[in-house]
């Protein structure tokens, strides 16, 4: 029998790549790191399977016999007007992996903003200890605040969790409210699986409706021509001036110059940033000199555990392939995620 060809790209431990090839001897699995595209390019001609980030190409003319790509992303933004999303080459990524250590990531956030933790570490640095620090250093807490989420997928959904922890009401938005079932890839323990901890659920043509309610609201969906600028001018002015804005999904969901001028004019009380509409941030943007600003260089999902988690997927996903079972996490190239 023929062995199917699965070519890595990236950097995978050899760890990895065993637990890969022992899904079937009849997976033929190598790997050759491409530091671009252009050297991915003359690799391909007979893989049927593709584990990347990029694919900037037709396949039709680059890899005739490729059936399916395993993104090692959860976001398929990047690949957004390339002839791959209209090909009938299967796409799944890596949606689910990154719930906990975005989740947490918002909660180091959240805590660093409502805590005044900036301001503390700038007296430290001063060695000053602050006059009337019980005013100055006042900070709020975050049980009975209102968390809204953007997105109620499995990053949401463990962000739901961690929130019902601390005590907080959940309020979240979601295309299809009708069904609010986790039906993707999840870790277990993780997230919010049927759904069960959002006390009001939106679609997202209400998104306006939820924003004025919440103490928090945390961006958790991909970027789509759909939720380009979804945060612009009106949800800004929708939302308290005592509310935070946390984003941790894609940078041109908010529209940056609309958030710095509500930041400017204190419409809001903060936000903290961990992507933006152009990478890496400018050093003229005002968003680095903003006093009620958090800013992070895209770095929420990043974890020691990333590359396991990635690879215990992959790992299901060939199984299931070679079993004809339905893939975990394929996009919908129509909705472009």
């Amino acid at each position: 029998m023929e062995r199917i060809k699965v070519l890595s790209v990236l950097n995978l431990s050899e760890e990895n790549l065993q637990t890969l090839r022992q899904v079937s001897p009849i997976l033929d699995i190598q790997q050759i790191p491409c530091r671009n595209p252009d050297q991915m390019k003359p690799l391909l001609k007979e893989v049927e399977i593709l584990y990347t980030f990029w694919f900037p190409f037709d396949p039709a003319e680059v890899a005739p016999k490729l059936k399916w790509i395993q993104l090692s992303s959860a976001g398929v933004d990047h690949l957004l007007g390339y002839p791959v999303m209209k090909s009938p080459v299967i796409i799944t990524t890596t949606s689910g992996i990154h719930a906990v250590p975005i989740a947490e990531y918002v909660f180091a956030l959240m805590l660093a903003l409502v805590k005044k933790l900036p301001l503390v570490l700038d007296y430290q640095k001063r060695r000053e200890w602050p006059r009337e620090r019980n005013h100055v250093l006042v900070s709020e807490e975050l049980r009975d605040k209102v968390i809204g989420i953007i997105g109620y997928g499995s990053i949401g959904r463990e962000v739901a969790r961690l929130a019902k922890a601390f005590g907080m009401k959940v309020f979240a938005t979601k295309r299809h409210v009708e069904v609010n079932t986790d039906k993707g890839y999840r870790l277990p323990g993780v997230g919010d699986p049927e759904g069960a901890l959002v006390e009001r659920l939106y679609p997202n043509s209400k998104l306006r409706e939820m924003l004025p309610l919440c103490d928090f609201v945390v961006v958790a969906v991909p970027l789509t021509p759909e939720t380009y600028h979804m945060i612009g001018p009106e949800e800004l002015a929708a939302m308290k001036p005592s509310a935070y804005l946390i984003n941790i999904a894609r940078g041109a969901v908010v529209d940056e110059s609309a958030l710095v001028e509500a930041l400017r004019e204190k419409k809001l009380a903060g936000a903290a940033l961990d992507v933006f509409e152009q990478e890496p941030l400018p050093p003229e943007s005002p968003l680095w000199e903003l006093p009620n600003v958090i800013i992070t260089p895209h770095v929420s999902a990043i974890t020691p555990k990333y590359d396991d988690r990635a690879t215990a997927l992959f790992a299901e996903n060939l199984r299931r392939y070679l079993a004809g079972e339905e893939l975990l996490n394929v996009v919908d190239k129509s909705l472009g995620y």
